[in-house]
Formats: C-alpha cells, structure tokens, sequence
C-alpha cells in the first residue's frame, strides 16, 4: 500500500535527520547499553570508529600519543594513598632490620634498692644501697634471624608496591573508558536533541496544515521528550565518570586517548610462556614473599626455643654505725628455663602461617593462569567482533538508505525508515562498542604481561 510521499518542504527536514541517525521509535531514543569487559568492570559504550589502519585517532589536548596513559597512570600513582602507606610499612621493616643487628636483644634494664634496720631514734644498724646494670643477650642465630625477617618483610613490601600499581592501571583504565564514553553520549545526545527540537517544529507546522498525519507529530514529540531527559542522563553520568577520574589522579586531568594500542601481536606472542609469565607476575611474587616471611618467622620460632637470659653488674654500698663504709661489686646473670607452656603457641602459629601463606600461593598462580587465559580470549574474541559487527553496520546503513529511498516515494511509511534507520544506528553503535572494547582488551593484556605500557 503506497502512502502519500511526503512535501519537499518536510523531506528537505527528514532526510538528513535519517541519514544523521535518528533512532525513535514509538517515542523512544535507543541507547545502546554499556559492555563489559569479560573479568574486569570496565565500561565501554558508544565512541567514534576507528578504520583498521595505522592512523591514530585524533587525541586530546596534552594526552596525546602512546605514552599518555602511561603519564595519567604516573600521576596518580603519586597521589595514591595506597602507596603511601606500603612505602612507610617499607621504611619501617628496614628500620627493624636494622635495630636487629644490635649486640643485645633488648634495652638495658637498671634497678636499685635501699635497705635500712635502724630503729627510730638511734643510730645503731646497717644501711644498704644497691644498683644494678643488666642487658637481654640473644639466643644462638636469633638476632640474625630477626633481621632476615625483617628484611624478607621489605621485600614482600616491594612487589605489594607493584601488586597495587597494577590494580592502580586497571582503575585508571576503566575510569579512562568511562569518560570517553560519557563524553561521547553527551555530544550525540546534545546534537539529536537540537535536530529534534527543529524537526518537531516543522512537523508541528505542517501537521497543522495537513501535509503530515497527526501520528507523526505526536511520536516526534515524544522522542524529543525522551532526547532531552536521554541528555540530561548522559551530562549526570559525564560528571560522575569525570569525578572518578579526578579521585585517582587529581583535578584538571583529562582522560589520555587509548585508541594507539592496537597492535598486540607482540603481547600475543609473550602468551606461548604461560609459566614464566605466571611465575613473574606480582601477585604470584608478592605471594611467594610471603611464604618466604613465613618461613623466616619460622626459623625465627625455632632459635627463640627459650626466654632471653640477662647479664649484669651489681654495685652494693653498706654502712654500719662507728665502722667504715664498705662497698662492693660484682655480675649476675639470669637464665630463664625453656617450657612448653611459652614455646608450643610459638611454633604452632609459625607453621600455620606457613601453611596459609603456601595455599595462598597456590592460589595466587592459579588465579593469574586463569586470568591470562581470560585476557588472551577476550583479545581474540573482540578482535573478531570488531570486524563482524562493522560488517553488519555497513549492511544495516545500506538497507536504511534503500528504506530512505522508498519512504521518499511514498511506497513506505515514515516509521518503516525511521526503523530501519534505528536498526542501522544500533548497528553502528555495536561496532563502535567492539571497537573500543578492542583497545581496552589489548591495554588490558599488556597490563595483564606486564608489557610496558
């Protein structure tokens, strides 16, 4: 059934609003909903496609090139909190090793006494003063085992540093996509509803004079509706992602183009040594430092088998009424008996934290084998993605010229086109979304093989 084809005067409006991407249907303004990244929450929506050549993207202002997220990334590291408090737990293991290597294993502990039987009112009895001097020795290797404690304590410190860089990356990266994004659906958003305004108030005058039915007018009505509240989500979700931007690495920074990583086949190739790339990452070497702990407080355990003894010296002044002073000097040492009332709680709680921190290892390689295999397929799977589903876009935009062409004609509807126009915008979108889900992947990948960024 033909309809009548609509006046030069409102085609001359519709046209470029349906080549532009106007996706209404019933009165709605589809958006297509935000990806996620598989093993990592990282949200990735509509953005510019980029062609599959070499050609970078244009990058914004001061963050551009591929060592931009690498600077972003820098920066707030500086201002994490999490690195402060590592660092300063850092600092302090070193400056327990360093109070091990003393010659005593404690501080030195001085006492007095003063004893008197004189009776009240005369002078006839002994005074005694004495004072005494003495310091905890150390056990046979026990002040050698304190420090190699302390300094496997500022090792493990050291690859926590690099754990929480990496998780640090990640935010970065997941912040980073998130305000491109926002940015984005804003600006799509700002120009739909601007062409919505104009197309509702030609559509408003001719329906008045009978070139349109009244149906369209109501739908665009409502579509422009649902524009404006769709722009207004879109600025709220900008400033929530621009703010966590902000929190990771201050105020005035811009989120760094990431479209430049793009070429993962060298990161690819690392895979083929799964182990090493296991072996070496920082979660399994922040595990294995904590093994290494365990078991130096475990030799630690086994040299303390009994209390510190102590050595002194002791100073004694006497005085007796009508004879000279006498005075007196001489050592003392004390040596407390083993037990296992003091020494089984020891033993017991080193070998449990042996045990937990070897699970946790275990653990720890597990995970970063599933990961890297997560990492790997992810890669694969968005690079296929990206090339089927920019495929079907050009098919779908193909098919809403073809549907433009008839509505002009009068052989089909205003909502047909106006369908096959949202179907080819959601197409455009999916692949827009398999494109930046692409550069996310490899990002995450090189982060993931600890490739340099």
């Amino acid at each position: 059934m033909k309809t009548r084809p609509p006046t030069g005067a409102i085609r001359r409006v519709l046209a470029p609003l349906l080549v532009a991407g106007l996706a209404v249907q019933a009165g709605a303004v589809i958006a297509s909903p935000p990806a996620q990244a598989q093993g990592w929450s990282t949200s990735v929506s509509v953005s510019p496609a980029t062609p599959d050549t070499d050609t970078p993207a244009p990058a914004p202002v001061g963050h551009g090139g591929r060592g931009a997220f690498r600077d972003v990334v820098r920066t707030a590291w500086i201002l994490d909190p999490a690195r402060t408090e590592l660092q300063t737990r850092r600092h302090s293991a070193d400056a327990r090793a360093s109070a091990a290597g003393g010659w005593f294993a404690g501080g030195p502990v001085v006492s007095g006494s003063y004893m008197d039987d004189h009776f009240i009112g005369t002078n006839i009895g002994y005074t005694t003063y004495q004072g005494a001097v003495s310091v905890p020795l150390w056990l046979p290797g026990q002040g050698s085992a304190t420090q190699h404690v302390a300094h496997e304590q500022a090792s493990t410190l050291d690859e926590q540093l690099a754990v929480e860089h990496m998780a640090l990356s990640i935010r970065v990266l997941d912040a980073t996509a998130a305000v491109k994004i926002a940015a984005d659906r804003v600006e799509a958003a700002r120009a739909l509803y601007a062409d919505m305004q104009h197309l509702q108030g030609l559509i408003t005058r001719a329906a008045r004079v009978g070139e349109v039915a009244n149906a369209d007018m109501q739908q665009v009505r409502a579509a422009t509706g649902n524009t404006q509240n769709a722009l207004r989500l879109a600025q709220e979700e900008q400033a929530n992602a621009r703010a966590t931007l902000e929190s990771l690495c201050g105020n005035g920074v811009d989120a760094p183009d990431i479209s430049f990583y793009d070429a993962p086949t060298l990161t690819l190739g690392r895979l083929s040594n799964t182990q090493d790339l296991i072996e070496q990452d920082p979660r399994v070497k922040a595990a294995r430092g904590a093994v290494k702990v365990a078991e130096a407080n475990l030799d630690l355990a086994k040299r303390s088998f009994m209390p510190n003894p102590e050595i002194g010296v002791d100073a004694i002044h006497e005085e007796q009424y009508q004879s000279p002073w006498d005075n007196r000097v001489g050592f003392h040492v004390s040596v407390p008996l083993p037990s296992d009332v003091r020494n089984v709680p020891i033993m017991t709680q080193a070998r449990d934290q042996l045990g937990t921190a070897t699970g946790q290892l275990e653990q720890a390689r597990r995970m970063v084998r599933l990961e890297l295999q997560r990492v790997r397929e992810r890669v694969m799977a968005a690079r296929s993605a990206r090339a089927t589903l920019a495929d079907a876009a050009t098919s779908l935009q193909r098919r809403a010229d073809a549907e433009e062409k008839a509505w002009r004609v009068g052989e089909h509807a205003l909502d047909v086109a106006l369908r096959a126009r949202q179907d080819a915008v959601r197409a455009q979108q999916a692949a827009n979304v398999a494109q930046t889900e692409w550069h996310v992947a490899v990002l995450r990948l090189m982060i993931a093989t600890g490739e340099d960024l």
